[in-house]
């Protein structure tokens, strides 16, 4: 394949010896992808980003896992292999790794569906590195360094498992200002792109993505599903789609035969392409847009004593890190709140998180007290994560939660 040169790296990587305190270890032999820097005991003193960390364990001096060591990050080694037999990290080493992971999506696949995750991070044992197809383009974000050494090996292997004509890399804000690469956000690095907006199908309904200049790789994929079910549920309903970005929800319930349905975001640039999605398909209900701060347009719409048949309420991350924890759950039972008090009678309200820092036990127990307290009768439908396509690989991979409420008054 004739990639583009700028994905050569400019140091080659080199093997370290790696030990690592009791604690450290048995986090790697119990397959945790995370090896912090106060767990290393001992390592080579010139260890570069790259580099391939060979983990020696205390008893008899063995390997039990390899990484790829980051020096610019608290997770100095990023696991990309945990067991004891001896393993040649190479090309057939990563393009077995794909394939698997490949296997995992094969019931997606089958249905009308163009758009997937085929790596998710650590959950399929690429820490640090995301690639998504939309119809025939990859799309590949990295987060971390670590990969400019395999990555020509790597898009080699993704463009043939994926089938892919077009590749594109995404890259994180920190390696945007690197000097380590000659990589820039939204490279072309293989094949053509003409236009920079790709549309694609999920389940049965049209969209399209950025890959260039939109969030994260284009688009969200993470919830397909709940999408899909929302869609379904809303037949003939008024829908209120809270943080909704380029119209995910919203274009499945109009997809749908939704009656009406509001979308509201922040991003009036987001609406647009929310409108533009819509277009894509055939639908006769009403497509409302709001932009602004959903906090205050919600307490507007309350005012105004409107009420929905669907409400969807799925902010961004409220907490980035730790110490935004306890305001992001604050905000959580405020949207809760706010989000019963716009459902209709027999109504649904849709409440998600994608904060990892807020485990999904505390996110559903914030919802639930937050209903009770309003005194209404509701049951809890379902409980769900993400699509099939973001399996779970670890604890703190398990990202996204979304809780169906029913109102019986």
């Amino acid at each position: 394949m004739n990639f583009s040169a700028s994905i050569e790296s400019l140091n080659q990587p080199k093997r370290l010896a790696v030990k690592l305190t009791a604690k450290g270890e048995n986090y790697v032999q119990q397959s945790h992808p995370w090896v912090f820097s106060d767990s290393i005991v001992k390592i080579n003193a010139d260890a570069k980003t790259g580099d391939l960390a060979i983990i020696f364990g205390k008893r008899k001096n063995g390997m039990i896992g390899i990484g790829l060591y980051d020096a610019k990050s608290p997770i100095r080694i990023k696991m990309i292999y945990s067991d004891s037999k001896p393993m040649q990290v190479d090309t057939d080493f990563f393009l077995r790794k794909i394939e698997s992971a490949y296997k995992k999506r094969l019931p997606l696949l089958k249905t009308n569906t163009t758009s997937y995750r085929l790596l998710f991070g650590e959950n399929d044992g690429f820490p640090s590195l995301i690639a998504d197809v939309y119809n025939t383009v990859l799309v590949v974000k990295l987060y971390s360094e670590i990969w400019l050494p395999y990555l020509k090996t790597i898009l080699e292997s993704l463009m043939k498992i994926s089938s892919c004509d077009t590749a594109v890399i995404r890259l994180s804000r920190g390696l945007q200002n690197s000097d380590e690469h000659r990589l820039k956000d939204g490279d072309v690095v293989y094949g053509t792109l003409e236009n920079e907006i790709v549309k694609f199908v999920e389940h049965n309904v049209n969209f399209s993505a950025n890959v260039i200049k939109g969030h994260k790789t284009g688009y969200f994929l993470d919830h397909r599903e709940n999408r899909r079910q929302v869609g379904l549920l809303s037949r003939h309903k008024t829908v209120l789609d809270v943080f909704s970005y380029a119209g995910g929800f919203s274009v499945h319930a109009l997809a749908n035969e939704a009656k009406e349905v509001t979308s509201l975001d922040i991003s009036a640039q987001a609406l647009k392409i929310a409108v533009q999605n819509g277009k894509l398909n055939h639908y006769s209900g009403k497509h409302i847009t709001l932009a602004g701060d959903a906090f205050k347009i919600l307490e507007q719409l309350v005012s105004e004593k409107k009420r929905f048949d669907v409400v969807v309420i799925d902010p961004p991350s409220f907490a980035k890190q730790q110490s935004e924890v306890q305001l992001a759950k604050k905000k959580y039972a405020q949207l809760a709140r706010l989000g019963q008090q716009l459902t209709a009678r027999e109504g649904l309200l849709v409440l998600a998180s994608c904060s990892s820092r807020v485990r999904a036990t505390a996110f559903y127990d914030i919802n639930e007290h937050t209903l009770k307290a309003t005194n209404r009768s509701f049951s809890v439908v379902q409980k769900t994560q993400h699509d099939i396509d973001h399996p779970i690989g670890f604890i703190e991979g398990a990202y996204l939660k979304c809780g169906y409420y029913r109102f019986m008054d």
